[in-house]
């Protein structure tokens, strides 16, 4: 269930002045559903705090309660429909009806209605100051801050009034606000009827106990001649509790003080919170996984790093005068090296490839089993064709085998089964 907890300087703007454990309120604890759970008068911040915190209500939100005298009433006049239009055009609506400088107040806009937008003028520095008041409360967040008189029940078309000790709030049919001192309440009055007009003033005035009675049939006395029609509530409630009922049954024609440079509120849900938990993992899972490529891009740099160290380092044992190779460069100059030693290699030419095979023909069982037929040269290809005949056709693979471990080429075809005998021809080359 939510809470919300209305707060009014006893002391009126000496609050500001005060060190937070001397200044004394009244206050007023409303549930959801406009019921006063609890109320006190002359409590400390930390009195009010403990309460709440005995009662286990948590994430209250506040409502500070300023005298009516400290913020001005007035009307703008403004054509536009935008709010931003509006804003920006309201100290120019609103400058010739002010005694003080524009510069040097805030401004918070109402309601409109059919004489113009309401707006509420105060002191920008005092603004600062009642700012601090209600600020920073344990488990409280600050949503607003209104002039008391403002948050009174409003009239039928008239006047309403509460009785406030020497202090009495008015609040006008027009949303006009305004703190009188009561022994001049009867003159103020006085001051509403319009002579000759035939029609009776409405008047609600909230008091108190017997002092409230005294109080009302002084009134009705001296105002019944200047036609007030006075209607009499009497109330056991503090001004208060009143004024906390009343804002939380009927609260859109109040101003609340705390727009613009003062705008506070509780904190409101981004359109990512049902997402939260979502993004956390998602983020994690992304930190974990680049941290682990990155790891792993290390890992290998790290090996590619000691592999061209060794190939360098094999490269400068070979090549040991060499300074101008790198490991940017060092496979093409190998690979060119390797190339001019291929092309300007020993030409392979049949005494060569003679000498080769005649050798290996020595060694397969001392030429036993072995027969060179024929021989043949071709100068153009660079090849030596034998006519053999062998006892089988492993000796003859065993002189082939013996060539390819020289480095030859050597290849066995047209292998002919006679009697008693293979036929083949062996093409020996260069490779």
């Amino acid at each position: 269930m939510s809470y919300r907890l209305y707060v009014r300087s006893v002391s009126g703007f000496a609050a500001v002045e005060q060190q937070p454990g001397e200044r004394r309120y009244s206050w007023a604890l409303l549930d959801s559903a406009g019921h006063c759970q609890a109320k006190g008068e002359a409590d400390s911040q930390d009195e009010i705090e403990q309460t709440l915190a005995q009662n286990a209500i948590e994430h209250t939100l506040l409502v500070g309660l300023i005298p009516g005298d400290e913020a001005a009433f007035c009307l703008a006049n403004i054509p536009a429909k935008q709010r931003r239009f509006i804003v920006q055009a309201l100290p120019y609506a609103v400058e010739e009806q002010l005694a003080q400088d524009i510069e040097t107040l805030h401004l918070a806009l109402g309601n409109g209605g059919n004489q113009g937008y309401r707006v509420a003028a105060i002191d920008r520095e005092r603004m600062a100051n009642w700012f601090s008041v209600f600020s920073g409360w344990r488990d409280l967040t600050l949503i607003g801050i209104y002039t008391d008189a403002s948050l009174l029940p409003p009239g039928a078309d008239g006047w309403s009034a509460c009785v406030d000790g020497e202090v009495t709030m008015l609040l006008g049919p027009a949303g006009e606000w305004l703190s009188v001192q009561t022994r001049n309440l009867t003159m103020f009055l006085q001051t509403l009827a319009v002579p000759g007009s035939g029609e009776a003033v409405p008047l609600t005035l909230y008091v108190e106990g017997k002092v409230g009675d005294e109080l009302a049939l002084l009134m009705a006395d001296s105002v019944a001649q200047d036609k007030i029609e006075m209607t009499t509530e009497h109330s056991k409630r503090l001004p208060v509790e009143l004024l906390a009922l009343s804002h939380q049954r009927q609260s859109a024609g109040a101003i609340n003080l705390c727009q613009g440079n003062f705008a506070a509120g509780p904190a409101k849900k981004s359109a990512l919170a049902p997402w939260r938990s979502l993004i956390l993992v998602a983020a994690a899972w992304l930190v974990l996984q680049l941290s682990l490529e990155t790891g792993l891009g290390w890992y290998y740099q790290h090996q590619a790093d000691n592999l061209t160290a060794q190939a360098m380092s094999v490269y400068q044992q070979a090549f040991p005068d060499d300074r101008r190779t790198h490991p940017g460069n060092v496979r093409r100059v190998v690979e060119g090296q390797l190339r001019q030693n291929a092309d300007g290699g020993p030409s392979l030419n049949f005494i060569t490839l003679m000498k080769f095979t005649g050798e290996q023909y020595a060694a397969v069982s001392g030429g036993s089993g072995i027969r060179f037929n024929s021989l043949n040269y071709n100068q153009a290809r660079g090849e030596l064709v034998v006519d053999l005949r062998a006892d089988s056709y492993d000796i003859m693979s065993q002189l082939r085998n013996g060539l390819l471990a020289q480095g030859l080429d050597a290849q066995i075809g047209s292998v002919v089964n006679e009697a008693g005998e293979i036929r083949g021809r062996l093409t020996v080359s260069g490779g």
